[in-house]
Parts: structure tokens; C-alpha cells; sequence
């Protein structure tokens, strides 16, 4: 995993204005310095037991994590072709650079371990690039606030070796660099917009919501049923019993809490944060009661 400078987070003024060239220069410039440079193509993929392959292979998650990638590279790098500041249009080719690179990284994965997919869609230029930006972002925000605590009980639970861990801390590390980036935009975006657009802008993050939560819940026909096991679009929220682990809900929670704090915790602490999931996930732990410790089944002994 790449290192994050040290110059980030440290020896800055303790102040910043949202919507300033400031603002702008740290998040983009986070962004860009932060960038690993790995290549898909070369990683050695570890050699799986067959037991832990057929775990693999059963995530009902392979199909709509292709997807979900091939779309949101093809939307940022949308977005960011329409940016005349060009510091801001580096920094989002890049963030659209990097949604694509995860989508060769899965495509790799699926096929060093013989996993099945169905055919992919075709991948269609929106039509509002605005808009299918922000959906790539806060959808983000969500899924990535929850797989931070699932790769957490993943590694827990020995789900995945040692080794595939590693390969794919990248992944993770650029998901946290993708959500503090995009609420960043947001922001900078909402103080630099003409007024006379702020109330369009407003409906749209309202309606962007809406959609997301539309969405998840099952309403909208996003993907059909392969050959496979069925795809799961909450996985992300709904997927610990899968990972081999027995934890309550408030367990969870807490889990993602901290892990989301931790790996947002070496940026500058100036740069604005995602509050909207993890603030409802606290407000709904203040009126759970305490968590029990994850149970982790543990390997037989050798014979």
C-alpha cells in the first residue's frame, strides 16, 4: 500500500474556508498525492484452498461489483471531461482512472479463481454527467462506510488468507481517498455554484438520495438473476453472516464506525468527512443496547 505523504495532515494552518482555493488545492491535491500506481495485470493472485475458493466463488457480490466499477469509471471520467479548472479536472480523471483500474482488478479476480459472471450491460454515457457523479459519490459513501467493517471481519474470521488481503488494501485504501474527495467537491462545489443554482443543485442531491434509497431496497431492476448464486445489491450492509462470523447488529455498527474513522484518520483533519451514514448509524446505536463480541469460529485443530 502506498504511503500517505507526510506533509498531509501535519505543519497546515488550523483553519480552512469550504469553497476557498485552499480548500480545493488540499482535497485535490490529497487525492493526487495519494495515488498508488499499481498495475492489475501483474498481481500475483495467491493460490486459494479449495474450501476457501468455493467460499469465494458463493459471495453473491461479482456481478454487480464489475458493473457498479465499469459504471462509475465511465461516469467520473464523464464529469471530469467537462472541467475547465485544471487542477480539478486532474484530480476527477484520476479518481476516474482509479474506478476503472478497480474494475480490472475484480475482472483479473474473477478470472484467476474461475469465478462465473453474467454478461455485462453495456456501458452508456449519461446523459447528465452532474448527476450520475454525484450518484457514483454518495453511493459510495455508502458502500464503502460498510465494506470498511466487513474487510475488517473478513480478515477477523481468516474468510480470506493473508495474502488476498493484502492484494486487495489497495482497493480499500482508494475508497477512502474516492469518499473524502467527493463530499469535499460537494462542498466546494456548493460555495462556488451561482446562486441561482443552488436551489436546482439542492433537488438534486435530495432526488440523488431518494434514487439510492429507491434503489436498495429492491424497487429498481438493476440486475438480473445469472447462472450463479443470486447477486446481492446490500451486500455491503447485510453481508457479515456470509463472512463466517456471528455478530449482532450493534456489533456492526460499531465496527464500521471505527473502521471508517480509522482509515479516514491520517488526512487532514481540515478536510470535511462523510457524516451523513455514519451520523444515522450513531444515532441508531444510542438506542441499541450493548453489542456482544463477534464470534469468530476458530479452525480445527491439526490432526
Amino acid at each position: 500500500m502506498i504511503a500517505i505523504p507526510a506533509d498531509i495532515g501535519h505543519n497546515r494552518p488550523p483553519r480552512l474556508r469550504f469553497g476557498s482555493d485552499e480548500h480545493k488545492a488540499l482535497f485535490c491535491r490529497t487525492l493526487l498525492d495519494t495515488h498508488n500506481p499499481y498495475k492489475p495485470a501483474v498481481i500475483d493472485w495467491p493460490k486459494l484452498t479449495d474450501e476457501t475458493r468455493t467460499k469465494l466463488i458463493g459471495l453473491p457480490i461479482w456481478d454487480i461489483a464489475v458493473q457498479t466499477e465499469g459504471k462509475a469509471g465511465l461516469r467520473v471520467k464523464t464529469y471530469a471531461a467537462l472541467l475547465n479548472d485544471p487542477l480539478l479536472r486532474e484530480a476527477t480523471e484520476m479518481n476516474g482512472f482509479e474506478e476503472a483500474r478497480h474494475k480490472h482488478v475484480l475482472a483479473n479476480l474473477v478470472q484467476a479463481y474461475g469465478i462465473k459472471l453474467a454478461p455485462e450491460p453495456e456501458y452508456v454515457v449519461p446523459k447528465d454527467p452532474e448527476w450520475a457523479f454525484m450518484v457514483t459519490g454518495y453511493s459510495e459513501c455508502i458502500d464503502s462506510f460498510f465494506a470498511f467493517g466487513l474487510f475488517d471481519l473478513a480478515k477477523r474470521s481468516g474468510f480470506f488468507p493473508d495474502e488476498l488481503v493484502e492484494t486487495f488494501e489497495p482497493v480499500m485504501h482508494e475508497e477512502g481517498r474516492h469518499i473524502l474527495f467527493f463530499v469535499n467537491w460537494v462542498a466546494w462545489w456548493r460555495a462556488n455554484m451561482p446562486i441561482w443554482r443552488r436551489p436546482w443543485f439542492e433537488l438534486k442531491v435530495i432526488g440523488v438520495w431518494l434514487f439510492l434509497i429507491w434503489e436498495r431496497i429492491g424497487i429498481a431492476q438493476g440486475f438480473e438473476k445469472g447462472d450463479g448464486p443470486e447477486q446481492d445489491n446490500n451486500f455491503t450492509v447485510t453481508g457479515a453472516g456470509q463472512l463466517g462470523v456471528d455478530i449482532d447488529v450493534p456489533g456492526l455498527m460499531d465496527i464500521c464506525l471505527a473502521e471508517n474513522d480509522r482509515r479516514l484518520a491520517p488526512y487532514d483533519a481540515r478536510l470535511r468527512r462523510p457524516r451523513f451514514v455514519p451520523d444515522m448509524v450513531r444515532l441508531a446505536r444510542r438506542f441499541m443496547g450493548k453489542s456482544r463480541s463477534p464470534h469468530v469460529p476458530q479452525p480445527a485443530p491439526a490432526a
